[in-house]
């Protein structure tokens, strides 16, 4: 034992500020959000313990939570399968082999790194605005686009389409993956004079359903914490008429607006319980249609 602690010490000396920030950072505030989920807090006063009160109010009597929910909800299951759906595609253009691929793979991989940052989302509402770029090109073929941040039945999309260009990091799993398939399979299909649409059903989408599982768990985690662009892009309060009031924003303003911690917190617990189940829900499905190279999952 003594000399399993000597042999591991430096290892654990290495670690020890790792484990500090785990500790104090995460795990600290995790547990103390669990607890404030069950009081009303508002910073300047002491926590008050109200039980499920919170809970309770935000299932039966707050409509803005369901509206933030069937917003966040509708993003997730729109946004996902388009932004993977569109990676796949360029992923498998890429994977023909054309000239300069590696500065391809960096032009597509860039809107991913600036995805998340102010700069862009502040980009997407000039490109979008009425007399923006996108209205422009609209006017010159004669159609006259709409308010498409000020009007509800657009801002959600508008959303759609800027997570699709952030494609960059599945695409770049997608390519991997199918590099990663035998060359030998297409022509063996080729022999057997399978068609295109064949060779991609019965060869490219089970060899490549683990990546595929990868990725759409990935991007559906993120497309549930997406909050900057709806939070600039809706001036901080989920306008046109809540049409972009995600769950990450309605918490950010019952917390830093309103100062509601304790509500705050018990939303914060309700996102990470959806989170959890929608990616225990993954995990369980991907048993019956993810194919690893010895069978299925």
């Amino acid at each position: 034992m003594l000399s399993a602690c000597r042999r591991n010490g430096p290892g654990y000396i290495f670690l020890t500020p790792w484990l500090i920030g785990f500790l104090c950072l995460t795990i600290g505030p995790i547990l103390i959000s669990l607890y404030l989920a069950f009081t009303r807090y508002d910073i300047v006063n002491p926590p008050q313990w109200v039980g499920l009160e919170n809970f309770f109010y935000m299932f039966t009597m707050d409509e803005r939570f369901l509206k933030a929910i069937r917003v966040t909800f509708t993003y997730v299951f729109l946004s996902v399968p388009c932004k993977l759906v569109f990676a796949l595609l360029v992923a498998m253009i890429l994977d023909k082999g054309i000239r300069a691929i590696g500065l391809y793979r960096s032009l597509f991989y860039l809107p991913s790194i600036l995805g998340g940052s102010i700069a862009v989302a502040i980009l997407w509402k000039q490109l979008f605005a009425f007399n923006g770029v996108i209205n422009t090109l609209l006017s010159l073929i004669g159609i006259t686009g709409p308010y498409w941040l000020n009007d509800p039945d657009y801002a959600l999309y508008t959303l759609v389409v800027l997570s699709m260009w952030q494609f960059g990091s599945p695409m770049l799993i997608f390519l991997a993956g199918l590099r990663a398939i035998p060359k030998e399979l297409y022509e063996a299909a080729e022999i057997d004079a399978a068609s295109k649409p064949r060779q991609f059903f019965s060869i490219t989408l089970p060899l490549l359903s683990p990546v595929i599982f990868f990725n759409v768990t990935l991007q559906m985690i993120e497309a549930f914490k997406a909050f900057s662009s709806a939070f600039i892009i809706s001036r901080g309060d989920g306008a046109p008429m809540d049409s972009l009031l995600f769950v990450t924003v309605y918490l950010y303003n019952e917390a830093f607006a309103y100062l509601r911690m304790g509500y705050a917190s018990a939303l914060a617990w309700v996102l990470f319980i959806i989170i959890a189940i929608f990616t225990a829900i993954a995990f369980i499905s991907s048993r019956y249609w993810v194919y690893y190279e010895g069978g299925r999952s």
